[in-house]
C-alpha cells in the first residue's frame, strides 16, 4: 500500500503527525470494530485495512523498535496454543489469499523439515517457550520464503508471544509483534482480522 493512501484511509492528510495518525486510527478503529460491526464484511475488512495502514504509517514516522528477540525460558500465564492443530498440509491458498497461488510444491527435503519444525514449534508453544518458538519459525521462513503455511505459523507465533508480553504489561513490545504479524500475513482472513481487534485494544490502552 502507498503511503499516500494511508493517510487517505486514515483521513488524514499526507505528513501528518504521530500523534495524529494514532488519533485517527483509534476513532476509527472503534468505529469499524467488528464487535460493534457484528456480521458487516465490509466493515470487517476496513477495519483490517485501516490496521495495515496504520501499523505501515508507523514504521515510517518512528524509527523501527529494536529488535526484542529474548533468551530465555518458558513464559506463564498464556493459554496453550490450539490454533496450530490442522494447519499442516491446509491449501496454501486457503491461508493467504491468491499470492500463495505461485508457491510451487516444497521438495521432499523440504517437506520433512516442515514436519519436524511444526511438531517442535507446537511443543514450544505449548510449554510458552516464546522466544524459541518465534527463533524457530523466523529460521524457517527465512529457508522457505515463498511458503504461506510457514507465513501462518510466523503470524500465530508472533500472536502468541505478544499476548504473553500483554500479560507481563511489556505493551509497546507487544505491539511490534502484532505488526509483525499482520505484516507477515500482509492479507484478509479471521485470523488477520483477530490481529487488527488485538492491536485497536492495545493501542487504546496509550
Amino acid at each position: 500500500m502507498k503511503l499516500v493512501d494511508c493517510y487517505r484511509l486514515l483521513g488524514l492528510r499526507e505528513g501528518a503527525s504521530h500523534a495524529a495518525v494514532k488519533a485517527a486510527y483509534r476513532r476509527l478503529a472503534r468505529q469499524y470494530h467488528p464487535d460493534a460491526n457484528p456480521g458487516d464484511l465490509a466493515a470487517q475488512e476496513q477495519f483490517v485495512r485501516i490496521a495495515q495502514a496504520y501499523e505501515q504509517l508507523i514504521e515510517v514516522i518512528r524509527p523501527p523498535s529494536r529488535p526484542l528477540h529474548q533468551a530465555g525460558g518458558s513464559q506463564a500465564g498464556v493459554s496453550q496454543c490450539p490454533e496450530l492443530e490442522g494447519l499442516w498440509n491446509v491449501p496454501a491458498g486457503g491461508l493467504v489469499g491468491a499470492a500463495a497461488k505461485q508457491i510451487l510444491p516444497p521438495s521432499e527435503g523440504d517437506r520433512q523439515l516442515k514436519q519436524q519444525i511444526y511438531i517442535k514449534l507446537q511443543s514450544l508453544l505449548q510449554s510458552q517457550r516464546y522466544p524459541r518458538a518465534v527463533a524457530l519459525v523466523e529460521g524457517l521462513a527465512q529457508r522457505l520464503p515463498q511458503d504461506a503455511e510457514v507465513r501462518q505459523w510466523q503470524a500465530i507465533t508472533y500472536q502468541h508471544w505478544a499476548r504473553q508480553l500483554s500479560h507481563t504489561e511489556q505493551w509497546d513490545k507487544a505491539r511490534v509483534y502484532l505488526k509483525k504479524a499482520l505484516r507477515v500475513l500482509s492479507g484478509q482472513g479471521k485470523l488477520t482480522q483477530e490481529l487488527a481487534a488485538e492491536l485497536a485494544r492495545l493501542e487504546e490502552q496509550r
